[in-house]
């Protein structure tokens, strides 16, 4: 199939995006803006020296330059702005469904009080709801290089927005910080009606990802690259239907995976397993939805039947309510029927 032609496919499919941090949407030009908007001086010279040091050997490396850049995000208008910029993106990339990740200690951190980051967010996809027709649900990560403690602070600065928020993940450094740790804090997560995701064997061995299923309960994994080490594990995730939500080029930039041909997603669904691709922090690692579906496509020789389940398995593994599910799955599997015309 010629590049062209892919890509056109690619376009035309109706997806979700399940696996996304909105801080790590935050474009060079955008941040630069922000901050000069809000008088912070950013520790780069200029865009062209901001993306020269998108070059990573680790996921802590993308990470310090990461939460450099948050540091412009003083507002409510400012986190509208990082939300409202991202969605227009997906939006003309044919996504219709997002699942969006937040880091509100990143903030609370700065003391940038937790109302002023969420409300700024939650402004930006109504928005788009309104305007796109996207829909979307909220998940609010606990940073694993912090302590279960602080973990436990955010959750109480939550409650009051129960409303808006779907579920809780667990992201950031995952080396030396297992699952485990977390384990009390997404009991009490749970308790308060939220749903569970977590990272888990992205850098990280298998064994996290048995225990953010044992101890903490989640029903999605995200990453979960590091599954195909262990061959009960596959079992378990193929019987029990857990999905993986994938980020190739987000792999291959933090060189979790050397080169994207050696990627495991194909693997992945010849096993059974519910496989979704999606963008990370596309911001840092050059690729939107498009772009990781079309990369993902082309190195690893995609079959059309490969890129429909791909899709399609994405909002199985959503958070959609059942008639929604079935309604965007059918969309999905029309798209690709009327390509076979």
């Amino acid at each position: 199939m010629e590049s062209s032609e892919l890509k056109n496919i690619i376009q035309g499919i109706p997806k979700a995006e399940l696996h996304l941090h909105i801080e790590g949407s935050f474009e060079p030009e955008l941040m630069f803006k922000i901050a000069q908007r809000n008088q912070i001086t950013l520790p780069y010279k200029s865009i062209a020296s901001l993306k020269k040091a998108y070059k990573f050997n680790n996921l802590q490396e993308f990470l310090d330059i990461y939460y450099a850049g948050a540091q412009a995000l003083l507002h409510e208008q400012d986190f509208f702005d990082l939300t409202w910029a991202y969605l227009k993106k997906v939006h003309s990339q044919n996504v219709i469904h997002v699942e969006l990740f937040f880091d509100p200690q990143t903030h609370t951190d700065r003391r940038v009080p937790f109302p002023i980051v969420i409300t700024g967010i939650h402004k930006a996809l109504e928005k788009a709801k309104s305007e796109f027709g996207i829909s979307y649900k909220l998940i609010m990560s606990y940073l694993r290089h912090l302590s279960e403690e602080e973990a436990f602070k955010t959750l109480e600065s939550s409650l009051p927005f129960k409303h808006i928020i779907d579920g809780v993940g667990l992201d950031s450094s995952e080396l030396g910080n297992p699952p485990s740790k977390f384990q009390r804090v997404f009991k009490a997560s749970a308790q308060q009606g939220y749903q569970l995701v977590a990272h888990a064997g992205e850098e990280g061995p298998s064994a996290y990802i048995w225990e953010a299923l044992d101890l903490l309960k989640v029903v999605r994994i995200d990453h979960g690259n590091r599954c195909l080490d262990d061959d009960a594990l596959v079992k378990r995730l193929v019987e029990e239907k857990i999905p993986l939500t994938l980020c190739p080029t987000s792999n291959v930039a933090l060189k979790v995976i050397q080169k994207m041909e050696e990627h495991p997603v194909s693997e992945m669904l010849k096993k059974g397993i519910i496989a979704t691709i999606h963008s990370d922090d596309p911001a840092y690692f050059g690729g939107y939805m498009n772009e990781n579906y079309y990369e993902t496509a082309k190195a690893l020789h995609l079959t059309l039947d490969q890129i429909q389940q791909l899709a399609v398995n994405a909002f199985k593994a959503s958070w959609l309510n059942a008639d929604a599910k079935q309604k965007r799955i059918g969309e999905v599997k029309d798209y690709f029927a009327s390509l076979k015309k």
